[in-house]
């Protein structure tokens, strides 16, 4: 069973929401990104996301970009990331681990080579940020080959019809942007039109709604996570890995940050 899968029905049965983190891998370099891996699993983690660093990060905001642009410049690459994944594998770390990548790296690393690299690592879903599903036939159908799991984004904004749609491409979990926009903190989560928006997508699907971009502290997670049934929590966790760099500290100070919003969201 896909990783993702376990963990989801392992939280169901326990009556449990899930806890997302986001970070870019490669910032400040992929040892620490292994790190704080590890961090992470110890903290709580039920799904890491591994942000693949690009240089038109388009749905970023200004935290992710300059993660991105870390991570580049410390010489982060696409096999790099999928060779820190089967490094973790082999160590035993048993994280789902979701990659967050443009789909221009996919195309120019080879479609069919990535799906099966990405699947040899103990990768265990994708979310390709800038690929519509309805162009996405070749890459759904070499993803569920592989038994790895495309997941996509549905927003504010999206229509019914269309979410109808998206939903019947996806696997895993579904990703749901919690506001217009791109990525970055936010100074307030209004439950009520989380919860709405989570209930349109729950007529259309039975697979476990995310609710991320924006929420960045402990009470926001803890508010987010009785809408959906896990939150996920990129940019303030970026900020902290931006705030401690290379040093001593990383890996214990952000391992701690994420652990109370763990403590949050598992409170619910």
């Amino acid at each position: 069973m896909n990783r993702i899968d376990a963990k989801f029905r392992a939280l169901r049965g326990a009556g449990q929401k899930g806890f997302i983190a986001y970070i870019c891998a490669g910032d400040p370099n992929l040892k620490a990104t292994a790190n704080l891996a590890r961090g992470f699993e110890r903290a709580g983690v039920d799904v890491l996301e591994l942000g693949v660093p690009f240089s038109d990060p388009l749905a970023d905001g200004v935290v992710n970009q300059l993660a991105a642009e870390r991570a580049l410049r410390s010489g982060t690459t696409l096999p790099g990331v999928l060779k820190t994944v089967a490094a973790l594998r082999r160590d035993g770390c048993g994280v789902p681990i979701v990659l967050y990548v443009y789909f221009n790296l996919l195309h120019h690393y080879g479609l069919k080579r990535f799906v099966r690299s990405a699947a040899d690592a103990g990768v265990d879903g994708v979310l390709a940020l800038d690929l519509p599903p309805e162009e996405g036939e070749a890459y759904e159908s070499l993803m569920k080959r592989a038994e790895l799991h495309p997941i996509y984004l549905i927003a504010p904004t999206t229509p019914t019809a269309r979410v109808r749609q998206i939903v019947k491409h996806a696997s895993g979990f579904i990703y749901y942007v919690s506001r217009e926009g791109v990525t970055g903190m936010q100074k307030a989560v209004t439950l009520a039109p989380l919860a709405a928006h989570v209930a349109s997508i729950r007529k259309f699907s039975e697979l476990p709604v995310a609710i991320g971009f924006g929420i960045s502290n402990p009470a926001q997670a803890r508010a987010a996570a009785r809408a959906a049934d896990a939150v996920v929590v990129g940019s303030a966790i970026v900020n902290q890995i931006a705030a401690y760099g290379d040093h001593q500290p990383l890996v214990e100070k952000v391992s701690r940050f994420v652990g109370a919003m763990v403590t949050a969201v598992k409170s619910v």
